[in-house]
């Protein structure tokens, strides 16, 4: 019985870990940070020798993170066309509140995504997912918080050669 409520706390702890790894980004910037107060007209600059604007970054972070959701929780999951569904051509947004609709939902499906880890039991947290070839929970969220930070660096480093980092 002490080893379920060890076992029980242990999986509540890596949980809340991950979630903070997803959201605060701990050593690095948080996606929130990161693209806070950015003004509209910089949103499709791409800096000199950099393939990316800032709002192709972004896409490329909402497309991908929704894709590593939808495999999570769709066992009639279909694959994507790597590069070519992962990142938007344009190099701006189309609407003005385009830009403000995909970072909420970038928000609102990495909540998504935590509501699946808080909703598996330990079993299912490590457990590979029947419709994929050996990846668990475990590892997409951390294929999250490794492809998010990573690209959330660019951005802040597209915004620094733009000027508009503090």
């Amino acid at each position: 019985m002490k080893t379920a409520a060890v076992t029980g706390k242990h999986t509540k702890t890596v949980i809340r870990e991950l979630e903070e790894a997803m959201t605060r980004g701990n050593a690095h910037s948080s996606f929130e940070y990161a693209v806070k107060d950015i003004p509209q007209e910089l949103l499709d600059k791409t800096p000199a020798d950099l393939p990316y604007s800032i709002w192709q970054l972004v896409e490329h972070i909402r497309i991908t993170q929704w894709d590593i959701l939808d495999f999570c929780r769709n066992p009639k999951y279909k694959k994507m066309t790597w590069p070519d569904d992962y990142w938007p051509r344009e190099k701006g947004p189309a609407h003005k509140n385009d830009f403000k609709k995909s970072v909420d939902q970038i928000i609102a499906d990495r909540k998504a995504f935590v509501g699946l880890l808080e909703k598996a039991g330990e079993e299912e947290l490590y457990t590979p997912l029947p419709h994929g070839d050996g990846q668990n929970l475990f590892r997409e969220a951390l294929l999250i918080i490794d492809h998010n930070s990573y690209h959330i660096g660019e951005v802040i480093v597209i915004r620094r050669l733009l000027h508009n980092w503090k």
